[in-house]
């Protein structure tokens, strides 16, 4: 599933063609996704310029004088920009087309969304795909303090508590598991255990793994292309537990542990790990 990196490295693709220019011409080939796209969207959308494009979460947000498009780009989903005229390909749903550029929502097992939020309808942080996301991982406010405070009387894992996304968004399967061998954290100990000094640590890790997988190119996917189609640099090729099950830890050589965590493969190191 396409990451906060990933989403990030394609919103700052979107922004760089999108941002200032009016969108002539919307159009769906396909409405039967997560949720069916609103059939008059594409007459609500055009002949209007796009403001900015924004990020929160993993959901991509195209904001208009009017309203806001979120885009969820689902499981295996991208959106990236292409010449006009391109022909399109199998399980290309929509398209927005600029007069300069066109984007292309490509999502194979239809589970991503483009969904409204009129301004009239109030603030967009209020929309309900939103409201309850955790704080950003490069907010200025996210810290220790933070994280502790958020993590306070939760009785599940550590790893749990990241990937619910309530208390800060971001932290996806990869990134827990790699956050979590950096900050020297087992992923079993439970959430409300973690210390100050731990949380302090975690964000650390955090920031630091999602700042090497941004400059990666944002890929957790073999088959991810970013905004102008460039395949990532893998991100997981150069993981330091995920998917290593097995192999020597790169800090202590004890092999790499996987277990499974809510339907979920986490990989730590024993040694370097203790709950």
């Amino acid at each position: 599933m396409p990451e906060l990196p990933e989403v990030e490295t394609t919103r700052r693709g979107i922004d760089a063609v999108a941002t200032g220019h009016t969108l002539k011409r919307m159009i769906v080939h396909e409405s039967r996704m997560r949720w069916p796209i609103p059939k008059d969207l594409p007459d609500w959308v055009a002949g209007y310029a796009v403001r900015a494009c924004r990020r929160r979460g993993k959901y991509l947000l195209i904001e208009f004088d009017h309203g806001t498009q979120l885009i969820h780009l689902g499981m295996s989903g991208s959106l990236r920009s292409v010449l006009h005229g391109e022909l399109l390909r199998k399980h290309d749903h929509v398209e927005w087309q600029f007069e300069h550029v066109t984007l292309r929502l490509h999502d194979p097992r239809r589970f991503g969304s483009v969904l409204w939020h009129p301004k009239n309808a109030g603030p967009l942080e209020h929309h309900p795909l939103l409201s309850k996301l955790g704080i950003e991982p490069f907010d200025a406010g996210f810290d220790a303090k933070w994280l502790k405070k958020g993590l306070a009387g939760r009785k599940m894992s550590i790893k749990q508590a990241l990937l619910a996304g309530d208390v800060v968004v971001g932290a996806g399967n990869i990134y827990a598991s790699e956050s979590l061998f950096r900050a020297r954290i087992h992923p079993k100990t439970q959430a409300a255990r973690v210390s100050l000094a731990r949380c302090e640590r975690l964000v650390n890790a955090l920031q630091s793994t999602l700042n090497d997988a941004l400059q990666s190119g944002g890929s957790t996917l073999r088959d991810y292309v970013n905004a102008t189609g460039e395949a990532g640099a893998y991100f997981t090729l150069h993981a330091a537990v995920y998917e290593r099950d097995g192999q020597p830890c790169r800090v202590c050589a004890t092999p790499i542990k996987r277990i499974v965590q809510g339907q979920r493969a986490t990989y730590f190191c024993p040694s370097c790990q203790k709950i």
